[in-house]
């Protein structure tokens, strides 16, 4: 059983897991049937949520060097090979991880040295959706070699109202050492690409 991490609180992962170096986060959640009072208005029946979860490679300065170091539905795959979307989850209807991403983190090119993990809703825009119709979002971090969970943090809807994207945890290296961080930073944004404005 792993660390139930709360907002805010990090945690070693060379310490919870020595010799750690290849893991899967997995993310999900659960949408409300809608209803007619959201942050923008009636909602729209006719349209499944679809949330798209992303991760944003940094360097040093907490930068994104170019669009191949984000790993979302549109590219699958880091340019290194290390870090692997396994694909897009339109609807999130399921039980567990809606969508996974694996890390080496062992083999990570040196200049990455932060993975920022988002999610966002699709066409939020059009199709009039924010994050106060989703419910029980969670990150998890598992450990591949013996599928251990590592770390994982639930995250309230409530304080979500009006939010049309997440921040919702961060991998980073300090001194040598992979540390993970619980987010769950709302933010209101048009896609992934508001998003990456904050890392540009």
């Amino acid at each position: 059983m792993g660390i139930n991490l709360q907002k805010g609180q990090s945690i070693s992962l060379s310490k919870e897991a020595p010799g750690l170096t290849k893991v899967m986060c997995g993310l999900g959640w659960d949408v409300v049937k809608p209803s007619n009072n959201g942050f923008f208005g009636a909602f729209n029946n006719t349209k499944n949520y679809d949330l798209d979860a992303s991760v944003i490679c940094l360097d040093q300065n907490d930068k994104v060097r170019d669009r191949s170091n984000v790993v979302y539905f549109g590219n699958l795959s880091h340019k290194s090979g290390y870090v692997t979307h396994l694909g897009d989850n339109l609807t999130g209807a399921g039980e567990g991880d809606d969508e996974q991403i694996i890390l080496d983190l062992g083999r990570l090119p040196k200049e990455i040295v932060k993975l920022v993990f988002t999610v966002n809703i699709y066409d939020c825009i059009a199709r009039k959706q924010e994050f106060s119709q989703v419910k029980n979002a969670f990150v998890r971090l598992v450990n591949t070699s013996n599928n251990q969970e590592l770390a994982k943090y639930n995250l309230s809807g409530s304080e979500y109202k009006g939010m049309t994207g997440m921040i919702m945890s961060e991998i980073y290296n300090h001194n040598n050492e992979w540390k993970m961080v619980a987010i769950g930073k709302g933010i209101n944004v048009n896609g992934l690409d508001g998003i990456l404005k904050a890392y540009a």
